[in-house]
């Protein structure tokens, strides 16, 4: 069992289309990111971010996710550093465990 605001998931890399730097994301599912709307509603840093612990494989770290408009979903930036640990690529499924860091 896993605790309140602790979520697992399975989702693809992608790339981000726009611009030249390279930007890589995963999108956390809808009923993830439903959830994770009620529990931090009122509870947003700037843009609507959410403070989160991420871990991909062996590799943890703090970042942020990011709500997406039109999709309603979060965005889950995606550091090359690891990309390059965890071997991912774009369009590869990518199992997820994310903590929010401010419950």
């Amino acid at each position: 069992m896993t605790r309140i605001g602790t979520f697992e998931f399975v989702a693809p890399l992608w790339l981000y289309a726009g611009g030249d730097a390279g930007w890589h994301f995963v999108t956390v599912p809808g009923d993830v990111s439903d959830d994770i709307n009620a529990l931090t509603a009122g509870n947003r840093r700037g843009f609507g971010s959410v403070r989160v612990t991420v871990t991909v494989g062996s590799t943890t770290w703090q970042t942020s996710i990011f709500p997406h408009s039109k999709s309603g979903t979060f965005m889950l930036p995606m550091k090359k550093a690891v990309r390059i640990a965890e071997d991912l690529s774009t369009d590869g499924d990518v199992a997820v465990r994310l903590e929010l860091v401010d419950l």
